[in-house]
């Protein structure tokens, strides 16, 4: 019999921990009215009963598909609390991406959010007829989550019986590389985020936390600390620089999660040097590189309230950080760093082979510990690949300055190889962002005859900003003063707007695909 002395408290055990722990504090602003914890806890009572009526129990697997939106939050409670799987689906999505993770992660229950969604939980439901679909409001595709939580009176809440190695949620990866990937994630995974984040990232003393970004991704991993914290939340449906400015200046927000595009928009509106921002005191930054002259912007027009997190989907959010105060603007090259490494996990920059590499020399970002996912549901080969040598292989190629700040030069796929030297398309982004007419850019290899591969740059401009020769020109220039002549783009086109992925980041394969699409191969 396994003793149950060195048992750890776990996500589900935090939820009800934190929801039990205040009664009329504000927990959840619902944008007419803020939901306290007591309400919230009551809610999570009732629709955890709601899912056991419908056969949702411990171990049973279920997906959310939603817009942003209060109900989200209660879900991910109710959900952690009933010891269910979760696997959140892209609201981006095509029918075939979920129908995809639906067979692949054996969904048995579907919450949607019935304004946007119940055509598509009703075509979901056709293929798949065993599918229990409960949707947040009136719908006829499937039942009432809402209607059929308010039958049941709230009860104590109790945590399930799970273990660290118990599965918690079944999170798919982009399909940048083929077809989405389940990673396997499990009690231990959040629960150790959830501690680093509590004792390493920078939460102001009274939380009021906006949440542009998708609750089905990044946005979703701040619950547990906020909620132990006693915090509240501010869910934004979608965002616009308007809204989001609107929110901070009504409700005094003082903190909350963007990717760098959402500071770009921002940037690039009117409100940016006239809003009121006195109130904000933790920006989190991640999911993508930031420009480091924006970011440098940004500080001085907002102050040194920016905090910088690093991650992927099979080791999420918090593998290094850069810090408020080590966003350093007498030290503008550390703009570029994602900082250093958490003491909480191993990390190593290894050659092909797996071995560490040089000071100073760039290799393959690995980690170890905690934090790591268990694999790739019912994928061995891959996850064989990229669990290799008992390191999780990030596909990030990293290199460390003399103070130990870490910097991510690219992707491992994403690297062009032009003439036989190899080009890291981040450090050209990089320069290239610095000019003053430059908004957004992104450099990809493109096929060339003499080459191989060509380094272009794909240029946004700042409103008001015009294309030109001598522009491109000056460009090519900064680059090749800085870089070298052969990282210099010897093309640059410039274009309207970039394709955003479901999550916020920049698809740099849709604009790759532009150029690749008469070719067999997407290297040269």
């Amino acid at each position: 019999m396994t003793s149950q002395l060195h048992e750890q408290p776990l996500l589900p055990h935090l939820v009800v921990r934190a929801l039990d722990a205040r009664r009329d504090e504000p927990c959840i602003f619902t944008g007419d009215r803020v939901m306290t914890y007591g309400d919230a806890r009551d809610l999570t009572s009732q629709m955890v009963q709601a899912m056991r009526s419908v056969g949702a129990v411990q171990g049973s697997r279920l997906a959310i598909l939603s817009k942003n939106r209060p109900e989200v939050l209660l879900n991910a409670f109710a959900t952690l609390i009933n010891g269910c799987v979760l696997t959140p689906l892209h609201p981006m999505g095509s029918l075939s991406d979920h129908a995809y993770a639906i067979s692949d992660a054996e969904i048995d229950v579907l919450v949607y959010d019935t304004q946007h969604f119940t055509e598509r939980a009703r075509e979901l439901g056709e293929q798949f007829p065993d599918l229990v679909l409960l949707g947040f409001g009136p719908n006829d595709a499937g039942h009432d989550f809402m209607a059929l939580a308010d039958t049941f009176e709230p009860a104590p809440l109790e945590a399930p019986d799970l273990h660290l190695d118990d599965l918690c949620t079944v999170v798919y990866t982009g399909g940048t590389t083929g077809r989405p990937k389940g990673v396997l994630m499990s009690q231990r995974v959040w629960q150790s985020m959830t501690w680093i984040q509590m004792s390493e990232w920078e939460f102001p003393d009274e939380i009021r936390v906006a949440l542009p970004t998708p609750l089905s991704h990044a946005a979703l991993s701040v619950v547990a600390p906020v909620l132990l914290s006693g915090g509240a939340f501010y869910v934004m449906e979608s965002f616009s620089p308007d809204s989001f400015f609107d929110l901070v200046e009504e409700h005094r927000i003082t903190c909350c999660m963007i990717v760098p595009v959402m500071l770009y928009a921002m940037q690039d509106h009117p409100r940016y040097r006239t809003a009121d921002m006195s109130s904000m005191e933790t920006i989190f930054y991640g999911a993508s590189p930031m420009s480091p002259a924006k970011l440098a912007d940004a500080i001085e027009q907002w102050g040194p309230v920016f905090f910088q997190f690093f991650g992927q989907t099979e080791a999420p959010m918090v593998i290094t950080h850069l810090k408020k105060g080590e966003h350093d603007l007498s030290k503008p090259d550390r703009l570029a760093s994602c900082g250093k490494p958490v003491p909480w996990m191993h990390l190593a920059l290894l050659d092909e082979d797996d071995q560490p590499v040089g000071p100073g020399e760039a290799g393959e970002i690995c980690v170890r510990g905690p934090l790591v996912m268990d694999g790739y549901k019912d994928l061995p080969d891959e996850t064989a690949t990229t669990l290799s040598s008992d390191w999780l292989h990030t596909g990030d190629v990293g290199r460390y300055d003399d103070e130990g700040y870490l910097y991510i030069v690219d992707r491992t796929k994403d690297m062009v190889i032009t003439g036989g030297f190899n080009v890291f398309p981040r450090e050209v982004e990089d320069v290239i962002s610095q000019h003053p007419a430059v908004n957004t850019v992104m450099v990809i290899g493109v096929p060339d005859p003499k080459w191989g591969e060509a380094v272009k740059a794909v240029v946004v401009l700042q409103n008001g900003e015009t294309p030109s020769d001598e522009l491109t020109a000056e460009l090519q220039a900064m680059v090749k003063a800085e870089k070298g002549s052969q990282q210099s783009p010897k093309s640059v086109d410039y274009v309207d707007t970039l394709p955003i992925t479901p999550v916020g980041k920049l698809d740099k394969k849709a604009v790759r695909a532009r150029y690749w699409d008469t070719d067999a191969r997407a290297v040269s």
